[in-house]
């Protein structure tokens, strides 16, 4: 993820009228206002761009392969999915992320420019701050619960020396002193590999995935050969199959579950040109995403439930999360080695998934001010402060409270960019204008309303069907079914205004800046 000085990139080329896929600096020459530029959110000129097809797909392996994926399948299976069921809900909600994902990314790999000035051309030079603010908040969440699990294995190895501190009360936070401070702990690793910059982060990546993914293969080699194959869970029938307790309620489950699947990388479905702004083509980012995306997804909650299933014929329990099972394990040498791995596993995940987009959203508030560096230690406040180990004590909470909550704010927004990119600007962008404040981007002083209106319009319907999942009111059984489809609903409602609007206002396609 190479960068070059401001001086080189402040006279830019742009990549306007005219422009073919993939040059994102060449075209016509001009030159960018400071006050809506700094080196991290400048555009990646194309000689600069080094990742291809197998860059991508290692990108996505070793950011699926983590711990959140890996008991993906645990809230599923507890409401009384089968295994198999729960796989496929899994995969299929990837393969449909995946198409908004590649989407998105083609303005990063054609004009090297991320998320957040991507947004200007929808939302306006100031108001791509609302989605960008929007989206980095989820990855404050994110990354607050990437940190408490990373802090949870360090506890875990801390607890086989000191085995009274699992016998400590909790403080008010609802977590005792102990694990308090391994989270804290960890915090501080990742604060620290934001400091060293973004380079760090392909160093991580590439230590990261054989590492996890092959911990993932022990684990299950060694749950097969302990329980004799993969035990019970991989044998009960559906809860929702005939003869069972949820007889008939296959689909009114499935629908909600399978939003909440969305919804778990809707986020990088958004900001995924943070990273295409480094790939050299088109064809490289969607063979790329395609292959390293929903295979990984699907290939890894298998192990989590293969593995769990293993757990209930050799400790009489299913154990879903892997530091705990991990911790069962009577060598202190292999506990401290697995451990040490997940640790790292999640503090690499935790960085590329969850630091670069909110670095540059937090970055383009104030660019001037708030470098990637500055916008990283932003994030990782945040995430203290949202007590992430809250949002993951009960999986059934997790899904269907975080994750489809979120998806409800941000389907509207992918939509909304999705619409301006391909309906209205026919993948057509002025690079120069995009970092100007007069222009075709700088709308009514700075904000397109138009893109707010079909904002807000997404996003309301699934208002109170939220507000009901989280008990504040009650509210009817027709809002809380809208709610289940709340990414779906919100993209198609917001994308419909939205081009609706536009078109209304302006006749005609605009089919350049």
């Amino acid at each position: 993820m190479a960068h070059t000085d401001m001086t080189a990139r402040t006279d830019v080329h742009s990549a306007a009228h005219g422009a073919t896929p993939d040059d994102g600096a060449r075209g016509i020459e001009g030159e960018f206002d400071p006050r809506t530029i700094n080196e991290d959110i400048a555009p990646v000129r194309a000689h600069q761009r080094q990742w291809g097809m197998k860059d991508i797909a290692a990108l996505w392996i070793s950011m699926c392969a983590c711990t959140p994926t890996y008991m993906l399948a645990s809230g599923l299976i507890a409401e009384g999915m089968s295994w198999v069921q729960a796989v496929l809900t899994i995969l299929l909600g990837n393969v449909i992320v995946l198409l908004p994902m590649i989407l998105n990314a083609h303005a990063g790999t054609k004009y090297g420019i991320p998320f957040p000035v991507y947004c200007r051309s929808a939302f306006g030079v100031r108001g791509a701050n609302v989605p960008a603010v929007l989206r980095a908040l989820v990855a404050c969440g994110w990354f607050g619960i990437g940190t408490w699990l990373g802090g949870w294995a360090i506890y875990k190895i801390v607890a086989v020396f000191i085995p009274s501190i699992e016998q400590m009360p909790a403080t008010a936070l609802g977590i005792n002193v102990p694990q308090l401070v391994c989270f804290l702990l960890f915090w501080g690793v990742n604060v620290w590999i934001i400091h060293l910059g973004i380079e760090s982060i392909r160093i991580l990546l590439n230590i990261k995935a054989p590492l996890l993914v092959g911990l993932g293969l022990l684990l299950l080699l060694w749950a097969y050969g302990r329980a004799g194959g993969f035990g019970p869970m991989l044998e009960k029938p559906s809860a929702f199959a005939p003869g069972q307790p949820r007889e008939g309620q296959l689909w009114s489950f499935f629908f909600p579950a399978l939003t909440g699947m969305v919804g778990f990388w809707s986020t990088l479905a958004l900001n995924i040109p943070d990273f295409t702004r480094y790939v050299r083509s088109q064809r490289d980012q969607i063979l790329g995403q395609a292959v390293g995306l929903p295979p990984t997804m699907a290939f890894f909650s298998f192990i989590g439930v293969a593995v769990t299933s293993a757990t209930v014929v050799i400790y009489g329990e299913a154990i879903w999360d892997p530091v705990v099972l991990l911790a069962r394990f009577e060598s202190p040498i292999v506990l401290i080695v697995s451990l040490a791995a997940l640790s790292i596993a999640n503090l690499a995940t935790n960085i590329a998934a969850n630091v670069v987009s909110p670095a540059n959203d937090f970055s383009n508030l104030w660019p001037s001010r708030i470098s990637f560096r500055t916008g990283g230690i932003i994030t990782g406040v945040i995430g203290i402060l949202m007590q992430p180990w809250r949002l993951v004590s009960d999986p059934t909470g997790y899904i269907f409270t975080w994750l489809v909550g979120y998806s409800a704010l941000l389907g509207p927004v992918g939509a909304i960019l999705i619409a301006e990119y391909y309906v209205i600007r026919r993948t057509r962008l002025d690079l120069v204008q995009l970092y100007r404040r007069e222009g075709p981007y700088w709308y009514a002083n700075g904000w397109n309303p138009i893109a707010l209106v079909a904002l807000v319009a997404g996003v309301l319907p699934n208002l109170p069907g939220f507000l009901g999942t989280i008990n504040v009111v009650t509210v009817s059984s027709a809002w809380m079914e809208l709610y289940h489809y709340a990414w779906f609903s919100g993209f198609a409602i917001s994308f419909v205004v939205y081009v609706a609007l536009t078109l209304m206002r302006r006749p005609g396609t605009r089919t350049a800046a």
